[in-house]
């Protein structure tokens, strides 16, 4: 019987153990060509080895090097499962990104998790930015993720299994401190038409010759 605990015990302690999360920025290009391309998108996902599904988030953006190359930037949309929440502080300038917030309500049996908020599966998509390039500009932008100053968290996770003698059942857990991702972006004006000259100098030197 005193095995039996032990076990039981043992194997408490070890889930509690696993208690991180993450937050991930992944750029639709990381090398931008300025002469042709305007706008390129930032996707932000959460993630979790605790719970069952994500339920909020609450972060912001931090930009350097984008002065002079970011000419707008706005959130295009965020997970269906999190609109319920959803409020947008805007574009500070340069790439810098005052703050999202998005969730969702979890009422069991009655209100159920999201669809698309299962966690388990890879990262959890959180929400997409447009950001527009000035033509002709270039230079390394560095994309940061933070909490957004004045505020005690910056994921939500749920675990539908967390409290079975709740009513309803469930638990929430917030992540003040999760893993902060970040992202480069080097923007160069017409990569491609400067090597195209490069090789037209190449074949004139042999000609010369």
């Amino acid at each position: 019987m005193k095995s039996c605990v032990l076990l039981a015990v043992a194997g408490v302690s070890s889930g509690a153990l696993g208690q991180s999360a993450s937050l991930s920025i992944v750029a639709s290009e990381t090398v931008v060509d300025s002469s042709v391309t305007t706008s390129i998108t930032l996707a932000v996902y959460g993630d979790s080895d605790w719970g069952t599904h994500m339920k909020g988030a609450y972060f912001e953006l931090s930009a350097t090097g984008g002065t002079g190359v970011v000419d707008d930037m706005a959130l295009t949309s965020v997970a269906s499962w999190g609109e319920f929440y959803e409020e947008d502080f805007g574009h500070a300038g340069d790439g810098n990104y005052s703050g999202v917030r998005m969730g969702q309500v979890v009422f069991e049996p009655f209100i159920l998790p999201g669809d698309g908020s299962a966690l388990g599966n890879g990262p959890v998509l959180l929400a997409n930015f447009s950001v527009t390039i000035a033509s002709g500009s270039s230079g390394v932008i560095d994309w940061s993720l933070a909490r957004v100053p004045g505020t005690t968290w910056a994921l939500e996770v749920y675990d539908e299994f967390g409290c079975p003698a709740c009513t309803p059942p469930g638990v929430t857990k917030l992540f003040s401190a999760p893993d902060f991702g970040s992202i480069s972006v080097n923007v160069v004006p017409s990569p491609s038409g400067l090597a195209l000259l490069g090789f037209g100098g190449l074949v004139g030197g042999k000609r010369r010759r």
